[in-house]
């Protein structure tokens, strides 16, 4: 009885021992690397997720800050003003404030809730990172990292 119990422990070691984790590869035509995928039990070597290519991407493909909210903003890097725009349900943006990279509130622009646009004047501040909160009316906000030049 010990022989046939130690006979199946062996050949279940053995078993276990061969479905390892593994690791599969993308390349692309060149043969550089572009993807790594660990698989850890029956792994068919298909990806779950498709990658698509950036000319290819529809609209439903693109992440958004909420799903009827829309935000634009341009130029990033700025160097003289920034302008923004948005398109919210019921234009629920409440505020707009402007923060250096220590936390310091730098602007702060309210009574927006008629409009959907703001442009924001960066000639009077240095070079450097800044952060624009655009804050809804229940409160919540949404944070922007800007770069002046």
């Amino acid at each position: 009885m010990k022989e046939k119990l130690l006979v199946i422990i062996l050949i279940a070691s053995c078993t276990l021992s061969y479905s390892q984790q593994k690791i599969i590869f993308g390349y692309d035509v060149a043969g550089n690397q572009t993807s790594r995928t660990l698989c850890l039990s029956g792994c068919t070597g298909k990806q779950v997720k498709e990658i698509k290519e950036i000319e290819v991407l529809a609209e439903e493909d693109m992440q958004q800050f909420s799903p009827e909210d829309t935000f634009s903003y341009y130029p990033n890097p700025v160097k003289e003003e920034l302008f923004i725009k948005w398109e919210t349900a019921d234009n629920r943006i409440s505020s707009i404030n402007v923060y250096g990279i220590t936390g310091q509130v730098l602007e702060s622009y309210g009574d927006l809730q008629n409009t959907g646009a703001k442009n924001i004047p960066f000639r009077q501040y240095p070079s450097g990172v800044y952060l624009i909160a655009l804050t809804y009316k229940n409160g919540k906000q949404t944070t922007i990292k800007i770069i002046k030049q």
